[in-house]
């Protein structure tokens, strides 16, 4: 099992390149970072963690321009996001960027998307929240599209466009993992149909956990599919939660410093999870 951070990148937290650094040098396999475009000043959506929505969530920086400095500072780092808001982006655009970044990084770049949760943000980049599922589905395929064909084209309900050309083509082929965030069988389903592997729900009870791993595992057995990939990410992680994660085939885990922190006190946070990751 591979061990990464998950964690925001804002105007108030250590640096993205710093950080990553940091996270190198201390043993980490990953670095995974957020994105929020903006946090619209009237929300009437529930925030899922209940509560009031945290204050980095205003303030993150584009987590492509994070994972660019990141790559820059380090030689073997992985780099990702979690999660990419593929409903809120150009799929154009954004397969330039995914491409351009994994080519960059010399094939180190992973893609975590998730549909979103605040309505009020998806509807400022002019998407229904109500078709977003689909939106998300036809975006990531009309991507692998451009990244795997010289004279790419996409015609759906939601993306169409005539033959292009784009490069660069990324590094890994047929294209980055691709992570699909969220729970249920829908999920499971709309994994194995689009996506590589899961990215399973923050702070999900271990139990609950082992559960969807095992239907995920019986629907790919269905469909005569390899097992499927899982990344947990977990925050202030117990004795014995790592050893536990692994136990039941975890690609990766990710440990989350999250609320995001300040540089000194983020490197203390990395030196802790460090030596929890030593004793594992």
């Amino acid at each position: 099992m591979q061990i990464g951070i998950f964690t925001g990148v804002t105007d108030e937290s250590i640096g993205p390149g710093e950080l990553a650094q940091a996270v190198e040098d201390r043993g980490f396999e990953s670095l995974f970072v957020a994105e929020h475009t903006h946090i619209p000043v009237t929300v009437t959506t529930p925030y899922p963690g209940g509560g009031e929505i945290p204050r980095d969530y205003y303030r993150n920086f584009d987590p492509f321009v994070s994972l660019a400095f990141a790559a820059a500072r380090t030689e073997r780092l992985r780099i990702g996001t979690a999660v990419t808001l593929v409903v809120q982006r150009d799929p154009i655009v954004l397969a330039k960027e995914v491409a351009s970044l994994d080519a960059a990084s010399g094939g180190r770049f992973e893609l975590g998307v998730g549909v979103g949760w605040l309505r009020e943000e998806m509807r400022n980049h002019g998407t229904d929240p109500r078709t977003r599922v689909a939106l998300q589905r036809e975006r990531l395929l009309a991507m692998t599209a451009i990244w795997t064909e010289e004279q790419a084209e996409f015609h759906g309900e939601f993306v169409d466009f005539g033959p292009l050309y784009s490069w660069p083509k990324p590094v890994q082929r047929p294209r980055p993992p691709v992570w699909l965030g969220g729970w249920g069988p829908s999920t499971h389903e709309r994994i194995l149909d689009h996506a590589d592997g899961w990215l399973a729900p923050v702070g999900i009870p271990l139990d609950e956990l082992a559960k969807g791993i095992a239907e995920l595992r019986r629907l790919a057995e269905d469909r005569g599919r390899a097992p499927v990939p899982v990344i947990a990410t977990v925050f202030d992680p117990r004795p014995g939660d790592l050893n536990r994660l692994a136990e039941l085939g975890i690609h990766r885990t990710l440990l989350g410093i999250i609320p995001v922190m300040p540089r000194d006190a983020a490197l203390r946070e990395l030196d802790r999870f460090a030596e929890i990751n030593r004793n594992t």
